[in-house]
């Protein structure tokens, strides 16, 4: 083990960041230079290039450009207009009902494109309007959208509890979808609950409650949208798909959903859609491919095995080594984007809490939903920029309104971290944990 490579690493990873340079390339140049102080060039540059590219060698990370796909198809396709009106028709007669019609139709919509930042933008850009004409405000509405929109990631398909299977060494992504059900409607729940206490106490307006027959006719029209959840997370649980194959299966039910049914995706707009979603897989590549990469040199100069001794050193007590691990991922998640942070970080923290007695799939819901908090933080947090740009606000209106939303994700993340049975009955129930 070298110190000094361990400081190479983590100096320079930080001095590129702060200067501007791209993460994938941060990670990258870090990386190479920290395998510089223990050989010549010519091997660092060949093991690093050897590294990226096995890492992306994998045929559980195809389903990550095909998930991406379904999604850009999905958000294209007149999804989120179905899904608020269904959202709108189950609890918009309740006091600040939009603001609840907005949770759950982010909640929808993030799970099913599985991307918190579309989620953000068609959510968001449907909802704002109808909210400030009703009289609420727009900041309010802003942090509603904002943290919302994250809540996604957890509930399956999530392309970030793949990328964590992949970090953690093969944790099985069935589990990993089942887990995610019930925190993510936990944090969306508790969204609402403080959604509905500022409602109240300003008096926000309260929607018409909708005949029976109007109720029934849109969740009839929100029934297709839904119904790829179910084919894909079904599939895999009952064994009919792999992951892999059920994202390609989901680009199939989009394109026919999008295409021929709703009939709100020309064919001509195909290209585009398919164009978006390569530069978007490519950037997701990238990132993974040397963050892999730092994955690998880490573990070279022993850096998971140093952490794991040195906070096992400070206290054998679980409670507190998993707070001083939930708030280095805060402070991660205000700088770094959550693909990165999952790659570099689970080989890191797996082992401490693995050797606490932690369920490894457990420490993978507790991972996303505390990054998902630096999503809707600056400087890095692109939900937060997505949600601020679609409510034309700036980050300084939107950020004391987010704060009470920031301690209900907080709360949240803590009742997650010390509440197991919350992210592993699913799983036990079907016999993957």
């Amino acid at each position: 083990m070298d110190i000094f490579g361990i400081l190479v690493l983590v100096i320079t990873f930080v001095i590129l960041l702060a200067i501007g340079v791209p993460v994938a390339f941060s990670i990258g140049i870090s990386t190479i230079l920290t395998l510089l102080v223990s050989v010549d060039f010519t091997p660092a540059a060949t093991t690093i290039a050897q590294r990226l590219g096995t890492g992306l060698d994998s045929f559980t990370l195809l389903a990550i450009p095909f998930f991406i796909l379904a999604g850009q198809l999905m958000n294209k396709g007149g999804i989120a207009e179905r899904l608020i009106d269904f959202a709108k028709a189950l609890v918009g007669m309740l006091p600040g009902g939009l603001a609840y019609v907005n949770v759950i139709a982010a909640m929808l919509f993030g799970s099913i494109s599985g991307s918190a930042v579309a989620a953000a933008s068609a959510v968001g850009t449907f909802m704002t309007p109808q909210m400030q004409k009703q009289g609420y405000d727009r900041g309010y509405s802003a942090a509603v959208n904002i943290t919302s929109s994250t809540t996604g990631l957890l509930i399956p398909p999530s392309n970030i509890l793949i990328v964590y299977s992949l970090a953690s060494g093969g944790v099985s992504i069935a589990a990993l979808f089942l887990a995610g059900y019930l925190p993510g409607a936990f944090t969306g729940l508790m969204i609402m609950l403080v959604a509905g206490y500022y409602a109240f106490r300003k008096k926000y307006p309260v929607s018409d409650r909708l005949p029976i027959r109007e109720v029934v006719r849109k969740f009839g029209r929100a029934v297709p949208s839904l119904l790829m959840i179910i084919i894909v997370i079904g599939g895999i649980i009952a064994g009919i798909f792999t992951a892999t194959e059920a994202s390609a299966i989901a680009v199939l039910y989009a394109f026919i959903l999008a295409c021929l049914i709703n009939r709100e995706l020309k064919f001509s707009e195909l290209p585009k859609a398919i164009l978006d979603s390569c530069n978007t897989t490519a950037i997701v590549a990238l990132l993974i491919g040397t963050s892999l990469g730092m994955s690998w040199v880490m573990s070279y100069e022993n850096i998971p095995q140093i952490v794991t001794a040195g906070l096992l050193t400070l206290s054998d007590n679980p409670f507190l080594i998993l707070i001083i691990i939930n708030m280095t991922l805060l402070a991660v998640g205000v700088f770094m984007d959550m693909t990165p942070a999952v790659l570099i970080f689970t080989p890191i923290f797996l082992p401490v809490v693995v050797e606490l007695g932690m369920d490894p799939i457990h420490f993978g819901i507790m991972m996303i939903l505390n990054l998902s908090v630096g999503l809707c933080t600056p400087p890095v947090g692109t939900v937060l920029f997505v949600g601020c740009g679609v409510a034309n606000l700036s980050i300084a209106q939107v950020v004391r309104p987010l704060l009470p939303f920031f301690l209900a994700m907080l709360f949240s993340l803590m009742v997650v971290t010390y509440f197991e049975e919350l992210s592993l009955f699913l799983p036990r129930l079907f016999g993957f944990a």
